[in-house]
């Protein structure tokens, strides 16, 4: 059996370290920037608006994994979970994992009666699919969602205090 030297195992090593804290730098996914609460786009935004106010009721929540929209018929936040989002010239395409169809309920499914999104499971942002999501930038701290139905004005981020 033919041994072969360790240092330039080691050597080989050594020039992957100074790389390591960048490749760690780079770990968010580029739509990190949505990341956060957002108001607006079903009414317009106000213009003067305090972080406890935005905060006790935003619009759309953003995270790595999840999209959460309120609706005016629920009390709850209607969660999709990501499937991929894509990088567009203007913004990001989100594709949602396929929704769930929900439990049946006696007497209607939300608040009043009424279902969230007009068919059980299938909450989107009124797009042309209830799986996919336009996002358009306007800024460091405004959106909109072309296409979508469900959101006719702009979004502004939650400030942060």
């Amino acid at each position: 059996m033919m041994r072969r030297p360790l240092i330039p195992f080691l050597a080989a090593a050594s020039l992957l370290v100074p790389f390591a804290p960048a490749l760690a730098q780079n770990s968010e996914p580029p739509q990190a920037w949505l990341f956060g609460a957002w108001t607006g786009g079903t009414f317009p935004a106000p213009s003067q608006i305090t972080a406890a106010t935005c905060l006790a009721q935003p619009t759309v929540i953003f995270t790595r994994d999840i999209v959460l929209r309120s609706t005016l018929t629920e009390a709850t936040y209607e969660q999709r979970l990501v499937a991929t989002v894509r990088a567009t010239e203007t913004g990001f395409e989100f594709r949602f994992e396929p929704a769930a169809p929900a439990p049946a309920e006696g007497g209607g499914g939300g608040l009043l009666g009424l279902s969230g999104g007009g068919q059980p499971g299938a909450v989107g942002f009124g797009c042309e699919s209830a799986d996919l999501l336009h996002v358009e930038r306007h800024g460091e701290n405004e959106i909109t969602f072309p296409g979508c139905e469900d959101f006719p004005n702009p979004l502004v981020r939650c400030p942060a205090s």
